[in-house]
């Protein structure tokens, strides 16, 4: 089973509308996924005019891909350059860090997953170092 970045099973981004590179409702991934489609991000209205403007429009409808359209409150597996990019421009959405593939962390700081994370609170804590 794949890995979120926490280290423990990658749960369901949103199964309505089903997501993921797969389309089954996870952001998994593999080599065949150029566009790396690994991080569960809960769309607000910023992000989806942000995504249109970039060349990606997810809140029209495309009924040809089976595709409804993601309104603000949806849950959808991004591509994780798109979601770096709208982080530099100061649109990125929050996410959903249980249901993001362990990959992002090769990409994005632990400390700024968190920052954007919905489950933040479910990061494991360590142990605090003991002196000697």
């Amino acid at each position: 089973m794949a890995k979120n970045v926490f280290g423990g099973d990658l749960i369901s981004c949103s199964m309505d509308p089903k997501t993921g590179f797969f389309r089954t409702g996870t952001c998994d991934t593999c080599g065949d996924d150029l566009g790396m489609h690994t991080v569960c991000a809960e769309m607000t209205a910023e992000f989806l005019e942000f995504s249109k403007h970039a060349g990606n429009d997810l809140s029209t409808p495309r009924p040809e891909y089976h595709f409804p359209g993601l309104q603000p409150g949806d849950r959808w597996c991004l591509c994780l350059p798109r979601w770096i990019e709208a982080l530099d421009a100061s649109a990125a959405p929050k996410l959903l860090l249980e249901a993001t593939h362990m990959s992002a962390i090769e990409h994005i700081s632990m400390e700024t997953l968190l920052e954007y994370g919905l489950d933040a609170g479910k990061a494991p804590r360590r142990a605090p170092d003991v002196e000697d």
